[in-house]
């Protein structure tokens, strides 16, 4: 079986025949007036298309090709008697994954099949690399993710995985512009990361002498713009966590979130409702859907539990209880639960581990699971009627947190104080630990409006929609380990 270099070596001597005879195989300019979709619908009619061949059969005086562009396939009929003599000479030249600009009249062959009946054609770009079924197939999972551009053309799955995540960002942003929300963009260069626990990106502006921080979220300067008197804003772009990379988590990511002046977690949970489900039933023509070989019910309404009954369930645990450090360890000790408690410091740590570890995986949801600890939500309100709790809500799907949301804390003396114990936290060995921002206290001092908001994985999103296993499967080039040399 030839090699992949043997196969190049083939067609690197077509492309320097070609350039013997003065055909140019990269020409700038080129015929092309209609799209294979449009071709399609042209019986009858002359047609100039161009694509991809993706098929070449034939040999001696008949050739038939299917070339391909953005819009579908369509086969294109070379025939020795009927196509320009110069140009069909070119057929000794072409390739499968050449592009071809074909021009010809749209008729069906014998069989029924709609063609281009070609008149004449051109080469407009050569490939010097053949087509994975050409050799040995683009099997490595690896090589897929790292080579998107020859797996988006070899795989007609992955390209409408894609048309779907393109379709579902159109949709959540035309639903909130219909809404009023009005779309910014906040700095992904920060002087000081913050919105979430994670552990940051470093960089260093030369310029300024100083470092920066890839946001890990864009909390802040969204509710920046709260206070500034933009009531309802949003902002869908990317965020990056320097943490370990599996199944359900990529360094760089997207977000979408938007806040919301005057309202409260009760309306968001109302609004996250019809939004999604009118999203998937738009996508799917039905509320439900099949993810990882299990049904998935978005019909509203959704079902809630509170943070507190799920963790008892699960565990055993009662969180009103157990309700600091030392009291959670030595009841998570007495249930013989084992745990990872590296870098974990703090009852709102220990907790979300716990929660992690024995309760999520058992929630497929779609539901709502509210009241999360103060402890462990920074930014949140409490609740009046309970101060260890907030006025928040999860959106759970199939063992997955999809949104994040709550009422957002507004006084400026408690964020002060939350902010400093997180940082005290941090200095005990946390991990991952919110730090203190003086600027945006600073503008909460100025007074922000009651406020909600509500920030969703768009990735985790797109990979239930689409059934997708991980999340490097709905990003187009996720973050790899730097290639080894082949």
């Amino acid at each position: 079986m030839p090699t992949i270099d043997d196969l190049k070596s083939v067609r690197i001597q077509k492309l320097e025949a070609l350039k013997k005879q003065g055909i140019d195989p990269f020409p700038a300019t080129i015929l092309h007036k209609h799209t294979v979709a449009k071709a399609r619908a042209m019986i009858g009619r002359d047609a100039a298309v161009a694509g991809r061949i993706m098929g070449l059969r034939g040999h001696g005086k008949i050739f038939f090709l299917d070339i391909g562009d953005a819009t579908g396939t369509i086969q294109v009929v070379l025939k020795s008697d009927q196509c320009d003599a110069k140009a069909f000479e070119l057929t000794k030249f072409i390739d499968l994954g050449d592009f071809l600009a074909v021009q010809g009249e749209v008729g069906r062959t014998q069989a029924g099949e709609v063609s281009v009946f070609t008149k004449n054609f051109q080469l407009i770009s050569k490939a010097i690399r053949p087509l994975p079924g050409e050799w040995h197939g683009l099997k490595d999972v690896e090589d897929r993710y790292r080579q998107r551009y020859v797996d988006l053309i070899v795989n007609s799955q992955v390209r409408d995985v894609f048309l779907t995540r393109s379709r579902v960002i159109t949709y959540l942003r035309n639903y909130l512009d219909s809404d009023g929300f009005l779309e910014v963009e906040t700095p992904v260069l920060q002087p000081i990361y913050g919105g979430a626990q994670a552990q940051p990106f470093v960089t260093h502006h030369n310029a300024l002498d100083v470092d920066l921080y890839l946001r890990i979220s864009d909390e802040l300067y969204l509710k920046r713009l709260i206070v500034g008197g933009f009531d309802k804003v949003y902002e869908i772009g990317r965020d990056f966590r320097n943490e370990g990379i599996d199944r359900q988590h990529n360094p760089e990511f997207t977000m979408l979130e938007f806040y919301w002046a005057y309202t409260d977690y009760e309306a968001l949970m109302r609004y996250t409702e019809v939004m999604l489900s009118s999203l998937i039933k738009e996508l799917k023509g039905s509320y439900k859907l099949t993810y990882q070989g299990e049904e998935l019910d978005f019909t509203p309404p959704w079902p809630k539990k509170t943070y507190r009954d799920v963790v008892l369930e699960y565990s055993g645990i009662d969180i009103d209880e157990a309700d600091d450090e030392k009291k959670l360890l030595a009841a998570i000790k007495k249930k013989k639960i084992v745990l990872d408690l590296t870098g974990v410091v703090g009852f709102g740590a220990l907790l979300d581990t716990l929660y992690k570890a024995t309760s999520r995986p058992h929630l497929t949801g779609p539901m709502f699971l509210t009241d999360r600890p103060t402890a462990f939500v920074a930014l949140a309100k409490r609740r009046p009627d309970d101060y260890r709790k907030t006025a928040s809500f999860q959106l759970i799907t199939a063992g997955k947190e999809l949104i994040n949301a709550y009422n957002e804390l507004n006084d400026p003396f408690d964020q002060a104080k939350r902010w400093k114990e997180s940082e005290k936290l941090g200095d005990m060995g946390q991990t991952e630990h919110e730090a203190f921002d003086a600027d945006y206290i600073r503008a909460l001092e100025y007074g922000m409006p009651p406020t909600a908001g509500w920030g969703m994985g768009v990735d985790r999103l797109v990979s239930i929609l689409t059934d997708q296993h991980s999340l490097k499967d709905v990003i187009l080039f996720p973050t790899l380990r730097p290639e080894t040399s082949k």
